[in-house]
């Protein structure tokens, strides 16, 4: 390869290619894309492509690499928009240095052996959280000289991608549209880190994954495709017009997770709303049990207060003086509003009583007589 230094793309997919990616290709230092998928490739990814710091699309889908993802890709790849690396025997953690791909728009790891967590940092791919892209084209100019004349033109890569369940083949003017993350078929575990928003596709399906789902994916307003299904996770899935349009298909496999569209209602729903019934009636009686209890006592001793009012009033009687006795002394003794408000009550009452009384004599007088 040390012949071809300035070689600008290498397409060598689909074929039965084996072998070691030779240490050779770190000579090829204005290689922007390459594409080895569908073949028999096999044994570590070499140090050496990191010296191709001008890849923008790396395809290694459908071979049988090994070992763990490499560190240095995040670091000395900083320009990849692609990275490919579906079905082979990867494995290790995801290195947290691949959250340094800040123009990554399509990262599939998907069907390998990566296990440990998903990175926190993954929401700093910056360009998956905005909504549009920083990289302008994904296209590649040509040019080249033979015996017969000198030649111009473009280079369209294309790779296969999962998308709604199907692998579909795209080209760059529609793999530059896509914001995907696929880490499926993996044994990764722990919880599932905030997301970014712009995100179009995620796919963690068939990992170890568990504890509840963040309620920030119910902010995924663009996604269009999200599979966590066979995995561990638990709890209500988070209430949004997003996550409740996905078929359930989404999220089966989960036997502890709940909630539409997966069921109606969650373990304990009924239990709670009939609790919350029943102590909100219970409740209520024993409010109106305590206002009552409270409150006759109060009604009782205003009636008595009142009615020695009224007697000291109206008797013309040895005992009037004893009356008005009695009833400015508990009325002094009257000092928190509650009793003065009953107070006033029962007195309002009996008066409305006596005066109702009259009112009836009063009546009874111009009653005509009726004759034998």
């Amino acid at each position: 390869m040390t012949q071809w230094p300035r070689l600008v793309i290498l397409n060598l997919a689909n074929n039965h290619l084996f072998g070691k990616i030779p240490n050779s290709i770190g000579s090829l230092y204005h290689l922007e894309s390459l594409d080895l998928q569908n073949n028999n490739f096999s044994g570590e990814i070499p140090s050496s492509l990191g010296s191709c710091s001008a890849l923008q699309f790396l395809n290694l889908n459908y071979n049988s690499f090994f070992g763990k993802i490499p560190t240095w890709i995040g670091e000395r790849l900083s320009k990849l928009i692609f990275l490919l690396l579906r079905s082979n025997n990867f494995s290790g953690d995801i290195p947290l240095k691949l959250c340094w791909l800040k123009n990554i728009t399509v990262l599939d790891l998907s069907n390998n052996n990566l296990s440990g967590n998903i990175p926190s940092c993954i929401q700093n791919l910056t360009t998956l959280a905005q909504k549009e892209s920083s990289a302008i084209d994904y296209s590649f100019a040509v040019s080249y000289t033979d015996g017969n004349g000198y030649y111009e033109g473009f280079y369209v890569d294309k790779a296969s991608v999962m998308w709604k369940g199907m692998e579909r083949d795209y080209e760059n003017g529609n793999l530059k549209t896509l914001k995907i993350i696929d880490l499926s078929s993996n044994k990764l575990t722990g919880k599932i880190p905030v997301q970014m928003r712009q995100l179009e596709s995620l796919d963690l399906s068939h990992n170890q994954l568990s504890g509840h789902l963040p309620g920030s994916m119910s902010q995924l307003n663009f996604l269009s495709t999200l599979n966590l299904s066979y995995n561990n996770f638990s709890g209500r899935i988070p209430l949004s017009t997003q996550m409740q349009s996905f078929n359930a298909s989404a999220f089966v496999g989960n036997p502890s997770l709940c909630g539409l569209p997966l069921t109606p209602t969650c373990p304990g729903d009924e239990k709670s709303k009939s609790e919350s019934t029943d102590s909100g009636g219970k409740d209520n009686q024993e409010d109106r049990a305590e206002f009552w209890k409270s409150f006759k006592p109060g009604i009782e001793l205003g009636a008595a207060i009142g009615f020695l009012g009224v007697l000291a009033v109206k008797l013309d009687h040895p005992w009037k003086h004893l009356c008005f006795l009695l009833f400015n002394n508990v009325k002094v003794r009257l000092s928190n509003l509650k009793d003065c408000l009953y107070l006033l009550v029962a007195t309002v009452g009996l008066l409305v009583r006596e005066h109702v009384s009259r009112l009836g004599r009063k009546l009874k007088l111009f009653e005509p007589s009726v004759s034998s």
